[in-house]
C-alpha cells in the first residue's frame, strides 16, 4: 500500500525522546505519512525533569478534525496515546467515528511498573475503558492491562492460562487485537498477543537490560502499527516491535547516556528500512 497515512493523537515533549518525537521517525522509516495531532505540548517528559512546562491541547483537537474533514481528507490508521485530560476521550472517539474505515489503534497510556502516572486521574482511566472498546488494536502494559480490567495494577499473571484469560478478557471489551507487553512469566520476559478472529496466542520473548527508558512502549507500539499496515501478521509485527525495540535499548545501554534522554533511536532506525523477515515468536 502507498502513502499510508498515519492520525497520531498523542503529546509531544520537547526533551525526553518519547510520545511523537519517536513515533514520528520510526513510522516514517517505514514509509508511512504521520499527521501528528497533539494532545499537549510539554518541555520535557515527567521522569524526571523536575517541574515541567505543559500546555494542554484540548480545545486544538476538534477544530483541526473539522479542518482535515472539510478538506476531504482520509486516514487508514487513528492511533492515540497520551491523553490529557478527559475531554480528549470524547475527542478521539469523534476521530474515530469520523473516519470508519480506519485501522483504530489506542496504547491506553496510564501507568508503568504497577503505578498510575500522576497525571492519570480516576476519571481517565475509567474512560479509557471507552477508547478501548471501539479500538481495533490496544497495546497496554501490564499494569495498564490490570487497570483496564479494574485489578490490582501490581498483578501479575503467572502462568500461561492466566496471560492468556487476560488477553481474552480485554478483547471481550471490544478489540479484535490485543498486545500486552512488559509481561513476566515464569521467569521470562515476553510480549503476548491474542488474534481474536482467528483465537490465535502469540508470545515473543525479550531479553531484559538493567535500565530504565521512557518512550519505549511509543516505540512499540508504532512498529506494531507500521508492521499491521504493511501488511505482516501479528505475530510478525509482534516480533519486527520487540526486535526493533531491543536493539535501540541494548545499543543505548551501551553508551551509558542519560536514561531520561530516552533510547538513541537516530543510530537505529537503519534496521526498521531493512524490512527484514522475522520469525522469533512461539504460540503462547
Amino acid at each position: 500500500m502507498n502513502n499510508i497515512k498515519v492520525a497520531a493523537i498523542h503529546d509531544l515533549s520537547g526533551v525526553g525522546r518519547c510520545s511523537l518525537s519517536v513515533i514520528l521517525p520510526t513510522l516514517s522509516s517505514m514509509g508511512i505519512q504521520v499527521c501528528p495531532v497533539p494532545t499537549a505540548i510539554l518541555s520535557t517528559h515527567t521522569g524526571g525533569f523536575g517541574d515541567v512546562e505543559m500546555r494542554d491541547l484540548t480545545d486544538y483537537i476538534i477544530p483541526a478534525l473539522s479542518h482535515y474533514k472539510r478538506l476531504g481528507l482520509s486516514f487508514d490508521c487513528i492511533y492515540s496515546g497520551f491523553l490529557a485530560s478527559t475531554g480528549q476521550i470524547d475527542h478521539c472517539l469523534e476521530f474515530f467515528a469520523s473516519f470508519p474505515d480506519a485501522l483504530k489503534v489506542v496504547d491506553p497510556v496510564m501507568a508503568d511498573h504497577g503505578k498510575p502516572y500522576k497525571t492519570c486521574t480516576p476519571e481517565l482511566r475509567r474512560r479509557m475503558c471507552e477508547l478501548a472498546a471501539v479500538a481495533d488494536i490496544i497495546t497496554p502494559n501490564m499494569t495498564e492491562a490490570a487497570i483496564l480490567l479494574g485489578e490490582d495494577p501490581t498483578f501479575v499473571p503467572r502462568s500461561s492460562t492466566e496471560m492468556k484469560s487476560i488477553l481474552v478478557r480485554l478483547s471481550e471489551m471490544g478489540p479484535k487485537t490485543v498486545v500486552v507487553t512488559s509481561a513476566y512469566i515464569c521467569g521470562e520476559y515476553l510480549n503476548a498477543g491474542y488474534d481474536k478472529e482467528h483465537n490465535k496466542f502469540w508470545r515473543v520473548p525479550y531479553t531484559q537490560v538493567n535500565a530504565g527508558y521512557p518512550g519505549t512502549g511509543d516505540v512499540f507500539a508504532s512498529v506494531l502499527t507500521g508492521s499491521l499496515l504493511r501488511g505482516d501478521s501479528l505475530p510478525v509485527a509482534m516480533n519486527r516491535a520487540a526486535a526493533f525495540l531491543e536493539l535501540a535499548i541494548k545499543t543505548t545501554y551501551g553508551y551509558s547516556t542519560d536514561p531520561r534522554e530516552g533510547i538513541l533511536l537516530e543510530r537505529c532506525l537503519e534496521f526498521l528500512t531493512q524490512n527484514r523477515t522475522l520469525c522469533d515468536y512461539d504460540p503462547l
